[in-house]
């Protein structure tokens, strides 16, 4: 009896052994796949701590945080109620599908930075963002409470399509992993990127408040500095809106160029990858750097030139079949 229960034991050990193995596997898998993700992600996750920010403007100060909150909260649920369990599925039964749905947020990624260049140089063009600054501007006869849910959904619905873009950038690096593997990853890239990004938004919103905090009780230097803070964060913002914006066409553009490569189509990449071999050939110091903004530049322009056609796209093509399809109202109703 004292034989098998020593035996019981030690298989009970070995288990519990191969199991915190495994989660130490899943750790490091997640932190390569979050660093990777990052990297590859960093035009969604500027943008979106840019954009947010405006979610709450109009509101008092008391409500800030809390709509941070619900809206972080709904991105979470989004991450890991429906895009989680999407990827394991695309990575059980549709792996040939991971790669052109990242060649379709790459080029959603480099619509968005295309909406804000033509905002920029006076263009018109509209994206989520321009929905989101719409629909904050139509509020002035609802209710706070309904102006909140509003914002709240919106800002959602917008977070909804970066999400899955973050998570189908992390699936992509996870190829050869057990599924259960894949999902404890996905969900600590998720938790990890949502808390990054809403905590950073955090920080923006009450850094105005805390800059007047310092201005009214500080001393000094300290006054100083909370005035400069109050009077810097509206720069701030433009300059982070504007890393954003550069960062989306970088991004979306090498995406698309490297899954085109993936898809078989290598001339586009190649072409690239030769250019940058030339320029960091060529650079006197730092070649590695000097590579890295030379291969960031075409994946912008490439970006800047999808993200335009794309634009034409939706505008003569899909947006007219998408006028046609939707219900006409009845006859009588104004």
């Amino acid at each position: 009896m004292s034989t098998g229960l020593i035996a019981l034991l030690d298989d009970v050990t070995a288990i519990a052994k191969l199991a915190a193995a495994s989660l130490d596997d899943a750790a490091a898998q997640a932190a390569k796949a979050g660093s990777k993700a990052a990297s590859k992600a960093a035009g969604i996750v500027i943008d979106d701590a840019a954009v947010t920010p405006r979610y709450v403007v109009g509101f008092a100060a008391d409500r800030e945080l809390p709509i941070i909150g619900k809206i972080a909260f709904g991105s979470l649920r989004n991450k890991l109620l429906v895009l989680l369990p999407g990827a394991l599925l695309l990575g059980l039964y549709a792996t040939w599908a991971i790669t052109p749905l990242l060649m379709l947020g790459g080029a959603f990624l480099c619509l968005e930075g295309w909406h804000k260049v033509a905002d920029l140089l006076g263009w018109g063009g509209s994206g989520t963002e321009a929905d989101a600054d719409d629909s904050i501007a139509d509020t002035e006869a609802k209710a706070p409470e309904v102006v909140e849910r509003e914002r709240v959904r919106s800002a959602i619905r917008t977070d909804f399509i970066l999400s899955a873009e973050i998570m189908a950038i992390t699936l992509a690096t996870l190829t050869g992993l057990a599924p259960w593997v894949q999902g404890v990853v996905l969900a600590l890239v998720g938790l990890g990127m949502t808390a990054a990004v809403y905590g950073a938004v955090a920080l923006i919103v009450k850094a105005d408040d805390f800059g007047a905090l310092l201005a009214r009780t500080g001393n000094g230097a300290v006054r100083t500095l909370g005035r400069g803070i109050v009077l810097g964060m509206p720069l701030f913002l433009k300059v982070l809106s504007t890393v954003g914006m550069v960062a989306m066409l970088w991004v979306g553009g090498h995406i698309v160029i490297f899954g085109a490569y993936e898809l078989g189509l290598k001339a586009p990449e190649q072409w690239v990858q030769g250019v940058t071999e030339m320029a960091r050939a060529a650079a006197p110091v730092s070649p590695g750097f000097v590579a890295w903004v030379v291969r960031a530049a075409i994946d912008a322009v490439v970006g800047l030139a999808v993200g335009a056609v794309v634009a034409a796209l939706v505008g003569s093509v899909l947006g007219p079949i998408f006028r046609r399809l939707k219900p006409s109202a009845p006859v009588g109703e104004g």
